[in-house]
């Protein structure tokens, strides 16, 4: 049996939530006229400007709104949606998460992938011990830094191709690393 809610925009089947990936979020108001500050998780920061449509989380729903326009605007970024049009129609979605359906993404290319394709990979060293499943992933700024956990036990490994990060294999959900137990 299947879940299926009415939406803003249509039917959405509530089996697919889980094939949602969170994109950014509403963290305030711009202007009179229904523009949102917006939080984007993507990188470069304008990326999630290419995404649509995009599922907006509201008391555990994800209606679907269209984005008519986004820019950067200082050191984020604002964006209107369809039938958001006032400063209170906006306020009542601050501290919403967005999404997209995973099935919207381009391809990954021959041996590339996107991040979040690493959570819950297990992660084996080069002496076959498991250290466990990424979690997370950390930005530092010099690299980006999965969060390894297991059992209590937690490793950050710096994502450093060819030198901790010897091989991703989607396919069987499997990072190998150059990485010890202690």
């Amino acid at each position: 049996f299947v879940v299926v809610k009415k939406r803003l925009h249509g039917w959405v089947n509530m089996q697919d939530e889980t094939n949602l990936i969170v994109i950014g979020k509403i963290v305030g108001v711009h202007g009179i006229k229904g523009w949102l500050k917006i939080l984007s998780f993507t990188r470069p920061r304008e990326n999630i400007l290419k995404y649509g449509p995009w599922l907006v989380k509201q008391d555990n729903e994800w209606p679907e709104m269209q984005l008519l326009e986004g820019k950067p605007q200082g050191k984020g970024l604002i964006a209107s949606l369809e039938d958001i049009t006032d400063r209170n129609e906006a306020m009542a979605l601050v501290g919403s998460e967005l999404a997209i359906d995973r099935d919207s993404l381009p391809a990954a290319k021959a041996g590339e992938f996107y991040w979040h394709d690493l959570i819950n990979m297990q992660v084996i060293n080069q002496q076959n011990e498991v250290l466990g499943v990424v979690k997370e992933l950390l930005e530092t700024g010099a690299n980006d830094v999965p969060g390894v956990e297991a059992d209590k036990q937690r490793y950050l490994i710096p994502y450093v191709k060819d030198v901790y990060i010897k091989d991703v294999d989607t396919e069987q959900g499997v990072i190998q690393v150059d990485w010890q137990t202690d």
